[in-house]
């Protein structure tokens, strides 16, 4: 007899059991996880928002083509929220699951506390590299980022050309347009961690509004030229703590309604959907992209004339509705909308619970998964809190309630200018309630309930 008769069935029993061993350890395999975070992006600014808008688009041929790819391939909230609408706080809420008179970070010049538990620090302390990449902004804030193995970030606001970084600290001198050298950095690193599970954080400093050609890189100085944005109907009112416009009829606000600023601000916003296109594809080429979970968004809204305001701060819709897309074609499906409310506190709880870890108790978020799966759970919220305290600018301090269909907002220091707004019957807020009014009773009783729910009491 042929010896190797008897062996090749024990080969292939063999080979059975390696095939198997391998097929198990890529289901078991923890999922790796992105999260890439714009600055000031208003949520509509991506070309399947303005294509949904149809003639109520204001820039109906502004075209995001990685932005739409991640719609198609994940699911996209369009009901994504801020809480505390500037920069620094947003992005602390996406990282602690906390309400910024939680963790600490109240405006934008307070430093991150090293100490602060993280969806980084859990995950890095349950076996996970991380990595922070690009925009930071926590103040003047120097040094490694707190929570990450790895990061490469720059100081404040840093600079668009030829940004100084901060390799895990050390100052380091760069080449190039800034989001494009973050982006480098970001893909160099997922290439040398392909082989463990990952969580990585890629900040844009885009679009972060500024005039004028020299913050953009040349392929983007020149585009859309001769395109005009579209005004809406709240350009031609001012927000309640201004003065009317001495000409509403020309509906220029206080002069905001600039487009030439517009379309800066919407260069900015392709050059960075370039560089996620360029993720996208190193995901492919390494096969990372059915085990990655990866979510983009932007760290607060951003007004373009509505109000006459510009920047954000203010708690109407453009200030702190905010882009919102997660993709993770393991688990999720393609091409799915999601309405329920979701805020910038609900990232750190899912990103551990994908993980398959418990969330943190003193996180005041909760994992989407649920919706993003297409159900929804019974006591899935219906509302939420949200406040300014002021810091800069002429945005007065204020809280407000925004529920599925209505919003009342209330300045402590004037209660003249509280707002109660039907959102469904007037999705521009372009019609102040009455104060006393049924509504506003309904909404004050619940911005009490989830003030004392959240421990607010400022």
């Amino acid at each position: 007899m042929n010896p190797s008769s008897l062996l090749h069935p024990f080969f292939s029993f063999v080979c059975a059991l390696l095939l198997l061993a391998t097929a198990t350890h890529a289901a078991d395999r923890k999922p790796n996880f992105i999260f890439v975070i714009a600055d000031d992006q208003r949520w509509d600014a991506m070309g399947v928002v303005q294509k949904e808008h149809g003639d109520k688009a204001r820039y109906p041929w502004f075209e995001t083509p990685s932005m739409d790819r991640l719609a198609a391939e994940g699911v996209r909230f369009r009901n994504a929220f801020i809480t505390h609408s500037i920069c620094s706080p947003g992005r602390a809420g996406f990282l602690t699951g906390q309400y910024t008179h939680k963790n600490g970070i109240m405006d934008n010049d307070t430093p991150f506390p090293v100490d602060s538990i993280t969806h980084a620090t859990l995950l890095r302390d349950a076996g996970y590299q991380t990595a922070y990449f690009g925009k930071w902004h926590m103040g003047p804030q120097k040094g490694q980022r707190p929570g990450f193995l790895h990061s490469a970030s720059f100081v404040g606001q840093g600079q668009y050309m030829d940004c100084p970084m901060e390799i895990n600290g050390t100052l380091t001198p760069t080449k190039g347009w800034v989001d494009d050298v973050s982006t480098d950095m970001a893909i160099d690193w997922v290439k040398q961690n392909a082989q463990k599970p990952f969580s990585l954080i890629l900040g844009f400093k885009s679009p972060h509004n500024k005039r004028g050609g020299e913050n953009l890189p040349a392929r983007l100085r020149t585009l859309y030229e001769g395109k005009k944005t579209q005004q809406t109907p709240n350009c031609a009112i001012p927000a309640i703590y201004h003065k009317p416009f001495a000409n509403p009829q020309n509906r220029q606000g206080r002069g905001l309604v600039d487009n030439a600023v517009h379309l800066d601000y919407l260069r900015h916003i392709k050059g960075i959907d370039e560089n996620l296109g360029r993720l996208l594809d190193t995901l492919d080429e390494l096969k990372l992209t059915e085990d990655t979970v990866i979510v983009y968004t932007s760290d607060n809204g951003f007004f373009l004339g509505e109000r006459g305001l510009g920047d954000k701060r203010a708690l109407y819709e453009e200030g702190i509705r905010i882009p919102f897309i997660a993709r993770y074609p393991k688990l999720f499906p393609k091409g799915k909308v999601v309405d329920k409310l979701v805020i910038n506190q609900d990232l750190a709880p899912t990103w551990l619970d994908l993980a398959g870890l418990p969330a943190h108790p003193q996180m005041q978020g909760r994992s989407f998964k649920e919706l993003a799966l297409g159900q929804t759970p019974q006591d899935w919220r219906t509302s939420f809190l949200c406040y300014y305290r002021k810091e800069l600018g002429d945005t007065p301090t204020c809280r407000g309630i925004r529920t599925e269909n209505a919003k009342l907002v209330i300045y402590p220091k004037n209660p003249e200018w509280t707002e109660v707004f039907d959102l469904k019957a007037d999705p521009y807020e372009l019609k102040n309630l009455p104060a006393d009014g049924p509504l506003a009773k309904e909404l004050a009783a619940e911005l009490e309930k989830q003030m004392k729910a959240v421990g607010f009491t400022q």
